[in-house]
């Protein structure tokens, strides 16, 4: 029988990355999109709907065995009041198929100034608004009892921009990288997460549905930044010049941010550049056997390349 799995967000990056990685592993993919556009990747069957309409996404799940919910509000927008609802829906999907439903996760669940070393199991005890919701969606799909999958992570960076610290507040996407700005704390590690990888992980995992428990947590470690001062090198050597490095001028950032709600977001986010958080991923690689891992400056000249950034 064919594997088929619905992709909320395969238009965007950690959701775009697991349908291509799926595709290869001989699954059918669909994706729901709120516009058929020119563009969209051929190999997806394409349905027309959106997240937010319960009908539109039992219709685009109907005869799936797996169903991703990788969709978010674009920019953080309105993160209150779509996130919980979107998810409601493929949870809703997911009981009508008896599909896997899987979700990526990230480290905002935790509190950054108590949790250096995180756990799958590790206490939630987010102080941001963005990871008060983040705990709530995985405390809902715990409590609904569908078959769950959660992959957390560190902070994305890839071939998409999206929402990413590397395309909105690293570099400038489209111009070739002359300055790198580092946004955390000197000596303060920090967790990245390459999304072709975290793709490939899900993939994997999700290969695997009957070795899964009925609600299965793993955590993606990626590449481990120890002082914070590695990545943003790595950022300029894959750029292949001199660029300079320079520290994001935090106590500057409110100034613009009545006017930006992306910044909002972003200046909520600071004591994860001001404490570590490391994700220990010793369940994941004795399921899989190892963590899929693309070498760090060989994933960044890619996704330089992609965001326009290299000469």
């Amino acid at each position: 029988m064919d594997r088929i799995a619905l992709v909320l967000g395969a238009t965007g990056g950690v959701g775009g990355e697991t349908a291509r990685a799926l595709l290869a592993r001989g699954w059918r993919v669909r994706g729901l999109v709120r516009q058929l556009r020119p563009g969209l990747d051929s190999r997806i069957e394409w349905r027309e709907g959106d997240a937010m309409v319960r009908g539109d996404v039992l219709a685009a799940a109907e005869g799936v065995a797996a169903l991703v919910h990788a969709v978010n509000p674009p920019g953080y927008r309105d993160w209150d009041k779509r996130v919980l609802p979107m998810l409601e829906n493929s949870i809703e999907a997911a009981w009508a198929n008896d599909a896997r439903l899987a979700l990526p996760g990230t480290i905002y669940n935790y509190d950054p100034a108590g949790t250096p070393v995180a756990r799958p199991d590790s206490p939630q005890e987010p102080g941001t608004r963005k990871g008060a919701i983040r705990k709530a969606m995985e405390a809902r799909l715990a409590e609904s009892g569908v078959r769950a999958l959660i992959l957390r992570a560190g902070d994305y960076y890839g071939p998409r921009p999206g929402n990413s610290w590397l395309s909105q507040g690293m570099i400038a996407p489209g111009k070739p990288v002359t300055r790198v700005t580092n946004p955390g704390r000197r000596g303060v590690g920090h967790a990245w997460a390459y999304l072709p990888d975290v793709g490939e992980a899900f993939a994997r995992l999700l290969d695997r549905e009957e070795e899964l428990p009925r609600f299965a947590r793993f955590h993606f470690a990626g590449h481990w930044d120890p002082d914070g001062s590695a990545f943003p090198a790595a950022i300029a050597a894959a750029a292949g010049r001199g660029a300079k490095q320079a520290r994001l001028p935090w106590a500057l950032l409110p100034l613009a941010a009545p006017f930006n709600p992306t910044l909002r977001e972003l200046i909520e986010m600071r004591p994860f550049w001001d404490h570590p958080v490391r994700l220990d991923n010793r369940e994941l690689v004795a399921f899989l056997g190892e963590e899929p891992r693309t070498e760090l400056v060989e994933s960044l000249r890619a996704s330089l390349k992609a965001l326009g950034s290299l000469e």
